[in-house]
């Protein structure tokens, strides 16, 4: 588990990051390096609504990374510090700053809130630091807020809603109604919903947004209910995504409407029980039994965690020891040299296979057409999903020749 300090996390945006693995110091000069350490910090939700999925798991995903690396690179220690941005754009910044202006720190990674990305993401272009996003969702990121210093990890806006729409739409579902949430996420996810729902010839009827985090979410799903919509698209996330399902069920909504979670992760599958959860059909960036590699590396977290990572959980394990080879390969844990080498070195670990960073930030990888298994198929804890199919990178995220990305030369 995550080494404790004096300093309860809910005090970190006020107090300061919390140094959560600091191996013996190296002495000498910096050399290569832009001070006599390398500096990570993971900034997420440690407290709220997302934590489950990221927080202290994407912490402890990180610190399995650089102890895997050897605790150094270029010969000099690797320091690792987690801070709460509370969902809060201005407490995200706030962190960040001080991270990169009085802590040294050289890489910021999880970042599991768009709003709060956007806001930490203008520092990282101002600093030269490298931003790390595995836990954002909002496809905004590789657009109009790409950065020369940002790497898009995990999953997006785009590919989720691109996973859900191929397997739902496949099933006959023509007429779409959007429940989301109120921020720059939701409002995202809606409308790369929408593009393929209306590419494919359907037609999306409404939508409607609902606060972060809301408590009752009876109003918004009958709403949904009153369009008729052969499928309503949930365009939130953990606990909201949970408590809109729970919500449907309550109101009988399943059993005429297809209810269509866009981002869903292991942790809210979990959450809600296979009774619950099973025959929901969307796409995932990583499976922990999808293969040896997978299971390997999933069960030494689970040793340390007591339970399954999620998709950012281990997109952040690959993401910083990505980042931890870019460095030793380039000599150097310069922003932009490092987010340059990344861009040259191929990525191929239990997360990815044949990943590749472009030169909008995106690392592009393969994405996974899951269903969830019904309470029989299911053959020991956390066997949920039955992948369906395998969608290539390529076809997955946004294609460069759509990029409103400033990085991207357009012929």
């Amino acid at each position: 588990m995550i080494k404790k300090t004096s300093i309860a996390l809910a005090a970190l945006c006020a107090l300061g990051p919390a140094a959560v693995l600091a191996p013996a110091q190296a002495q000498g000069s910096a050399g290569p390096l832009s001070d006599d350490k390398v500096r990570i910090g993971v900034l997420s939700d440690m407290s709220g609504l997302y934590a489950d999925t990221a927080g202290k798991g994407s912490a402890e995903a990180a610190r399995m990374a650089i102890e895997d690396f050897g605790g150094k690179v270029l010969g000099k220690p690797i320091e690792l510090l987690m801070g709460d941005h509370q969902n809060k754009a201005d407490i995200g910044a706030s962190l960040a700053r001080g991270w990169y202006d009085r802590e040294g720190v050289d890489a910021i990674v999880d970042l599991n809130n768009s709003a709060v990305a956007v806001a930490v993401g203008n520092l990282a272009r101002e600093r030269n630091k490298m931003l790390l996003l595995t836990g954002t969702a909002s496809v905004a990121m590789t657009n109009e807020n790409c950065g020369p210093t940002s790497i898009h990890y995990v999953y997006d806006t785009y590919a989720m809603a691109n996973g859900a729409a191929q397997g739902m739409l496949g099933r006959g579902a023509k007429s779409w109604f959007v429940v989301g949430t109120d921020y720059a996420f939701g409002k995202a996810m809606a409308a790369n919903i929408t593009e393929f729902v209306s590419h494919s010839g359907g037609k999306v009827l409404g939508s409607v947004f609902h606060p972060l985090n809301a408590s009752d979410f009876s109003s918004f799903m009958l709403q949904a209910q009153a369009s008729k919509a052969d499928a309503i698209a949930l365009a939130n996330a953990t606990s909201d995504t949970v408590n809109s399902i729970k919500s449907a069920r309550e109101f009988g909504i399943t059993k005429n409407q297809a209810v269509v979670p866009l981002l869903m992760f292991i942790n809210d599958v979990h959450s809600l029980g296979l009774k619950e959860a099973q025959d929901m059909t969307f796409a995932t960036a990583f499976y922990w039994d999808r293969t040896p590699e997978s299971r390997a590396w999933s069960r030494r977290y689970f040793e340390r965690m007591k339970k399954m990572p999620s998709m950012i959980q281990a997109g952040t394990y690959s993401a910083v020891l990505s980042y931890l080879k870019a460095i030793q390969a380039a000599g150097s844990d310069d922003g932009l040299t490092v987010a340059k080498k990344m861009q040259a070195l191929p990525i191929n670990d239990f997360f990815a296979q044949g990943g590749k960073v472009r030169v909008d930030g995106r690392m592009v990888h393969d994405m996974y057409l899951v269903q969830v298994k019904k309470p029989a198929e299911s053959q020991q804890p956390w066997d949920y999903y039955k992948v369906l199919a395998t969608i290539p990178g390529d076809q997955a995220f946004q294609p460069l020749s759509k990029s409103k990305c400033s990085l991207v030369t357009k012929s």
